[in-house]
């Protein structure tokens, strides 16, 4: 018999881990987000949550997830119960590109179901990109279910009404959108995703990216092939002018192409509307400057 499994070491061992952790009680862990889902319109809407408050719901853009949001989840969580969803067709779901259900329209359709089923009264919702279009047409539709709008270099086109320069037809990202989305159909994932981000934010953007944020948007690679048959609707002035609840619109200063121009013909014509610019920034300015990101989005929650 070991010594160790006698009964009088036994109890000696016991009673000095008791007085131990007398002394030194264990010190907590505070609770991390975990995924959990909602069944939204008959999908299992996947989501993370954390903190306590005022309910923030945070939705991604293209390529993103519940995960785009992880280098704001811990400061907005002092203030606010975080929920951060991932829209149907993205990771965890890992979609083929076949079928008909991956739409603006339907995405709008779950937000809002989602934010109704939540059942924590009017919500705070903040969107990315093509986020922030879905959480804008959310606003438009259902506006009795919104405290305010945090509208993140949102995607889409304008009409004439709110820049006289506007041409009707395909947005000037569709072509880049279509060519990404053939690259990633033929199997090469990487083409494609190069593609997209150079046409976004410049070339050599890819591959600036570190690896595991690299493979966090391959994991959503096929989502663009759902994307191209969006056919979303530009905004108009009516539109603009339809969001009655405060709205903040948060820019990179340094972001290229159609995004600023949407950002600031919305902002102009948005009744309630603020507007904040972060300095040395892209589209992606709050994974490149959180903690700014973080301070303007606060302020304006709880102004």
């Amino acid at each position: 018999m070991s010594l160790l499994s006698t009964p009088d070491c036994r109890f000696f061992m016991e009673a000095a881990i008791s007085r131990y952790l007398h002394y030194h009680p264990p010190v907590p862990r505070l609770a991390g987000p975990r995924m959990q889902t909602l069944h939204i319109n008959g999908h299992d809407m996947a989501y993370l949550e954390v903190g306590h408050g005022p309910p923030l719901v945070c939705v991604h853009g293209a390529l993103g997830d519940f995960r785009t949001w992880s280098a704001l989840l811990g400061p907005l969580s002092k203030k606010h119960r975080v929920i951060a969803v991932s829209l149907r067709h993205f990771f965890p779901e890992h979609w083929d590109g076949v079928g008909d259900t991956y739409s603006i329209a339907q995405h709008v359709a779950d937000v809002i179901a989602f934010i109704e089923k939540l059942d924590a009264g009017p919500v705070d919702l903040m969107g990315h990109s093509r986020g922030g279009h879905i959480a804008f047409r959310a606003a438009q539709r259902r506006p009795d279910l919104l405290r305010k709008l945090v509208l993140v270099e949102p995607g889409g086109d304008v009409d004439a009404s709110l820049d006289l320069a506007a041409k009707p037809g395909p947005s000037q990202f569709t072509g880049g959108f279509t060519a990404a989305a053939e690259r990633i159909s033929a199997g090469d994932i990487d083409a494609g995703m190069q593609f997209f981000f150079d046409t976004v934010e410049g070339d050599g953007a890819w591959a600036r990216l570190p690896e595991a944020r690299r493979q966090q948007l391959r994991d959503n690679a096929y989502t663009l092939v759902g994307q191209v048959r969006d056919r979303r609707p530009p905004y108009s002035r009516l539109d603009a002018v339809s969001i009655r609840m405060p709205t903040l619109f948060v820019g990179g200063a340094d972001t290229k192409g159609l995004l600023p121009l949407v950002l600031h013909a919305l902002a102009a014509h948005v009744p309630d509307a603020k507007k904040a610019m972060i300095p040395d920034t892209g589209h992606w300015m709050f994974e490149q400057a959180p903690q700014q990101f973080c301070a303007i989005v606060l302020e304006f929650l709880g102004a």
